[in-house]
């Protein structure tokens, strides 16, 4: 990756190249773009590095709850959207047979406590939306998958991948495709009618048609989200232990705000997640906290699947972007003509990378879709239920 040294123009600057970036480039070159991708950090880290990979359509908000946020014609397109941004993602990975060991799964979505009279409702919601998906009681949640909950829903359509392999990959294709990828820190923006301007801390400019901001949850100041936050997150992944894994390698997360969530891996690893702290976002900070914070994670997964050996091989945090509602900010920056940005994505991050990648591929295209509605950067906060 070789630094800029000299100003210049192209057609498409993306800044970031993680796996939102790398999923815009592999898509705007598959459409002959001229495409520039810029990273201050080596390609596929930051976020990238650290995100579990779980790939849920299921939104952090459920369906239930989203519904009475902004209605549930717009909260089933949302969850829609969702559904089929897991579906053609991995029909794009097995087309151009991309690494990133992506693989279908099942979820598996918890009653936190002892009540499963909601997870019912909010199936009977997903039911009327057209969305897949099973409910299980407690007496056939610990026969089939030896969970003692009070109940859980079990939907078809999720996924489970690598992270830097896909995101690598990605990027690999999109320079194939043409993409250049350059070394650069943006610290200032300029936009007008025809095109919109970069300054790099180096003093030189990057002049491009349009500008794609895919920075995880470093967020450049020309963006001023409402309904925005940033939280650290923590995960664990155990020692090998395949004869201790819970059946069919289904992705497990909870019906509570704060949730916790696992999944498993090739190699017989349990990887579990969650303890999410608003208050931890400096990296120092939240890294000192990991021994604490893997010790919390053990006594959680102890509790949810006793069978699991919590010796842990691999301990680390990582910082990211949600919304109020669940929902991305993805579309055109307000008063900022020719850029375009993608952030908030809290639990579903590589889902709703590939639907940042369609919809802005789209914008630039001149085509629109209402979900730059749902997904608005600037959108008004519609309140907790």
């Amino acid at each position: 990756m070789a630094a800029v040294v000299s100003n210049f123009r192209c057609d498409i600057l993306i800044i970031g190249a993680g796996i939102t970036g790398a999923m815009m480039a592999e898509r705007l070159t598959r459409q002959g773009r001229d495409v520039v991708v810029m990273d201050r950090e080596k390609p596929c880290r930051g976020s990238t590095a650290a995100s579990t990979a779980m790939l849920l359509w299921e939104i952090d908000r459920s369906l239930s709850e989203l519904s009475v946020m902004i209605g549930f014609e717009r909260a089933a397109r949302c969850y829609q959207a969702s559904l089929r941004a897991v579906n053609e993602l991995m029909r794009l990975v097995g087309e151009r047979r991309l690494p990133g060991e992506l693989r279908s799964r099942q979820s598996l979505y918890l009653a936190r406590e002892d009540d499963s009279r909601s997870l019912r409702e909010e199936l009977e919601q997903r039911v009327r939306a057209g969305l897949p998906g099973t409910f299980l009681d407690h007496r056939t949640l610990l026969e089939n998958f030896g969970f003692a909950r009070a109940g859980a829903i079990l939907s078809p359509g999720a996924a489970e991948a690598d992270p830097v392999k896909l995101a690598s990959g990605l990027l690999s294709l999109a320079l194939s495709q043409g993409a250049r990828l350059v070394h650069g820190d943006a610290v200032a923006f300029d936009s007008g009618k025809a095109s919109a301007t970069v300054g790099l801390d180096s003093g030189h400019e990057i002049e491009a048609r349009h500008i794609v901001l895919a920075t995880g949850y470093a967020m450049p100041s020309i963006i001023k989200p409402t309904i925005h936050r940033v939280a650290s997150s923590w995960a664990v992944a155990t020692t090998p232990q395949p004869q201790n894994l819970w059946r069919d390698d289904v992705l497990i997360w909870e019906s509570s705000e704060d949730y916790h969530y696992g999944r498993t891996t090739a190699d017989g690893r349990i990887i579990f997640g969650g303890e999410d702290d608003e208050d931890l976002i400096e990296p120092e900070a939240r890294d000192r906290a990991i021994p604490d914070k893997s010790r919390r994670l053990a006594a959680e997964l102890s509790a949810l699947w006793p069978r699991a050996i919590v010796d842990f091989d691999y301990q680390w945090s990582g910082t990211f972007d949600t919304t109020d509602d669940g929902l991305p900010l993805i579309g055109p920056v307000p008063r900022a003509p020719n850029i375009y940005a993608a952030y908030g994505y809290g639990g579903n991050g590589i889902t709703f990378s590939y639907l940042a990648s369609e919809l802005i591929a789209a914008l630039i295209e001149g085509r629109s879709s209402p979900l730059l509605d749902d997904f608005a950067i600037e959108r008004s906060s519609p309140g907790h239920p």
